[in-house]
């Protein structure tokens, strides 16, 4: 069967329409579990997209959405443990970190953020390995057909960044595994914010390899952010390997934010640590994040620096 181009030209910044809202509600039921009707990745309602690249001398941004719902039930009462990309709250909700990101991610670049049935807030709650890696086997099979539509119908001699927070960084590490060399050839940087690399990911991919500085290419950037050592959560932030993104360093030399911000990084739990910054617009959730880890802040409070940075790598990676 033919497929439908995506309009990659519907404009900036905008969600695609209410189309297809037929398929609204039309679920399947797989091993007991009550699974929203997939995405369909040739249709704009499924993307957010911006093109910001004028002049040809930016990149292609694939960014993944973190998390947004909690459990929820279907009209006759059946709980479902993943968001509904049909369901215009849903993608309201997924679309309101989306647009965000891509004030500053699609400066001077092209922006692709696709909506996918991320798992809920309660699976990783759960803090179960098991419940966790069951639960996160649809999305990131989502993840990876929304990939494999934005390189079809992108000029693919473009470089590439590949960025996602929680969730959405967890896909960005299984991205990495998932495509091959020759994808891997234009990809500029992979930005995994609030979520872990670990030491069987580096082992089981030779294309995750960590970021030494502000201006290397084809590297993941790692980082996860706390008050204090002691607010690590292992479930997402026990990571073997981070960097800076204020200072670009991997030791613990002291970087200053915003003039009076203070991260560093620590040199054995490989996560940032903040001081003179209470962070109290980000609220604690259900004693589960942002309770001395600062979980939310990960996409925000770097983001000028993030923005200079893909610029940096851009032109690093055009000038090899």
């Amino acid at each position: 069967m033919k497929q439908k181009a995506i309009a990659w030209t519907i404009g900036p910044l905008i969600v695609g329409t209410f189309a297809m809202m037929t398929l609204q509600g039309k679920h399947v039921k797989d091993d007991g579990e009550w699974i929203p009707a997939p995405p369909d990745y040739t249709d704009s309602t499924m993307w957010v997209v911006a093109q910001n690249d004028s002049d040809g001398t930016g990149a292609d941004v694939f960014y993944i959405v973190s998390t947004w719902e909690a459990d929820w039930q279907t009209d006759d009462g059946r709980i479902c443990h993943y968001a509904d990309v049909w369901n215009p709250t849903h993608r309201e909700r997924m679309g309101t970190e989306m647009h965000k990101v891509a004030a500053y991610m699609a400066d001077g670049n092209n922006f692709y953020a696709p909506f996918y049935r991320h798992t809920t807030i309660d699976g990783w709650m759960t803090e179960n390995d098991d419940t966790i890696r069951h639960r996160t086997r649809l999305p990131m099979d989502d993840v990876k057909q929304a990939f494999d539509t934005f390189q079809h119908n992108r000029d693919t001699i473009r470089p590439f960044i590949l960025a996602g927070f929680s969730q959405g960084a967890m896909a960005v590490v299984e991205l990495l595994k998932y495509m091959d060399d020759k994808t891997y050839e234009n990809l500029v940087a992979a930005y995994v914010m609030g979520y872990k690399v670990t030491t069987d990911d580096t082992a089981s991919c030779h294309r995750i390899r960590p970021a030494l500085g502000e201006a290397d290419t084809g590297v993941t950037i790692c980082y996860n952010t706390v008050k204090d050592v002691k607010y690590v959560k292992p479930l997402i932030a026990n990571t073997c390997f981070a960097i800076n993104p204020v200072n670009w360093h991997t030791d613990s030399t002291t970087a200053i934010l915003h003039d009076t911000i203070h991260v560093s990084l620590h040199s054995d739990y490989h996560v940032l640590v903040v001081t003179n910054y209470a962070a109290t617009e980000y609220k604690p959730y259900k004693n589960f994040i942002n309770v001395g880890d600062i979980h939310s802040c990960e996409p925000w409070l770097y983001s000028e620096c993030l923005r200079r940075n893909f610029h940096i790598r851009t032109q690093a990676w055009r000038n090899r």
